[in-house]
C-alpha cells in the first residue's frame, strides 16, 4: 500500500472517530475502504465517482450484510477524506434478508468450550455464551467493569452509546480470574498480540477454530437469549439483558426457543 493510501485511510479513521463511529464500525470501514484504495492506481481524489459507481456494481459481494457495509465505507471515504457526497444514484441498497439465525446446540458449544485448553481463548468465547456478549463489547471490556463485589459486568458505551450491566456467573469469574493471573493483562481485558486492545476478527477466528468454521462470534449472542427463552426467563429481561432498544428485536428469541440448530457436518 502506497503512502497517499495510508494516509487516506488514517484521516477517514481519524475523522470517523471524531464522528464517533464505534471502534467496530471504523475497524470494517477502514479494511472495505483499503480494498476499494488498492484496486486502483490513482489516489482518492484522482478516482471519479463513476469509477467508484462502477467498481461497487463490479464488486464480488458474499452478502447481502457486506454490500452494504461495502457501499457505506466507499460513501465514508469521499464523505471524510475528500469532502464530496457519494451519490449512489445507479445502485440501490439491497433489502435486508429476513432469515432466521442458525442457533448452536447447546451440549455441542458446552464440549467444544470444555476443551479449549487456552485460557485467553476460552475465556473470551465463554463471555460470549454466557451473557450474550456483542463482539465489540468483549474487545472494549477493561479489567475495571468486571465487578466482583457485586458479581455483575459493566457495559460501557456499547452499541447506541448505551451503558447496561449484566450478571457475573461465578463460574466465569474463576475463569477470568484465573485467566489473569497466567496472562496479567493491562486495562483492557484482553489485549492484542501488539494492542492494548483485543481485535473483534480474532474473536470471530476463535469461534470459527474451537467451534466451527462457518460459524462467528455472534452466534454465541443468539444462543444465550435463546437458551433463556428456553428457560422461560421473562421476555423483557432478555431484553434488557441483550441491550435492545425494542422488544421486537429479541422477540426474535421466542421463534426461535426449542428450534435446533442445523445438522452438523463434522
Amino acid at each position: 500500500m502506497n503512502y497517499k493510501a495510508k494516509s487516506t485511510l488514517e484521516k477517514l479513521e481519524k475523522n470517523m472517530r471524531f464522528k464517533n463511529y464505534s471502534e467496530r464500525t471504523i475497524e470494517v470501514y477502514v479494511n472495505y475502504a483499503e480494498k476499494f484504495l488498492k484496486s486502483f492506481d490513482n489516489d482518492i481524489y484522482h478516482i471519479s465517482q463513476k469509477q467508484a459507481k462502477q467498481w461497487l456494481i463490479d464488486y464480488n459481494y458474499s452478502s447481502i450484510s457486506q454490500q452494504n457495509q461495502i457501499i457505506s465505507a466507499v460513501k465514508a471515504l469521499y464523505k471524510y477524506v475528500v469532502n464530496s457526497k457519494l451519490v449512489v444514484v445507479n445502485i440501490e441498497r439491497p433489502r435486508k434478508e429476513k432469515k432466521l439465525p442458525v442457533i448452536i446446540d447447546k451440549d455441542f458449544l458446552l464440549d467444544k468450550i470444555s476443551k479449549i485448553e487456552n485460557l485467553k481463548h476460552k475465556a473470551i468465547i465463554s463471555l460470549g455464551a454466557s451473557v450474550g456478549l456483542r463482539v465489540s463489547e468483549v474487545v472494549n471490556l477493561k479489567i475495571t467493569d468486571i465487578d466482583s463485589d457485586r458479581m455483575v459486568i459493566n457495559i460501557r458505551n456499547a452499541k447506541g452509546k448505551k451503558d447496561r450491566i449484566v450478571p457475573l456467573s461465578e463460574n466465569i469469574l474463576n475463569l477470568l480470574r484465573e485467566y489473569f493471573k497466567n496472562y496479567k493483562p493491562k486495562e483492557y481485558l484482553f489485549n492484542g498480540q501488539s494492542k492494548l486492545m483485543y481485535t473483534a476478527s480474532s474473536c470471530n477466528k476463535l469461534v470459527k477454530k474451537y467451534i466451527r468454521n462457518d460459524y462467528h462470534y455472534h452466534l454465541l449472542r443468539h444462543f444465550t437469549f435463546t437458551n433463556l427463552v428456553d428457560q422461560g426467563i421473562d421476555i423483557s429481561y432478555v431484553q434488557k439483558l441483550a441491550g435492545h432498544n425494542d422488544i421486537k428485536t429479541t422477540s426474535i428469541y421466542v421463534h426461535l426457543s426449542n428450534v435446533k440448530s442445523l445438522p452438523l457436518a463434522l
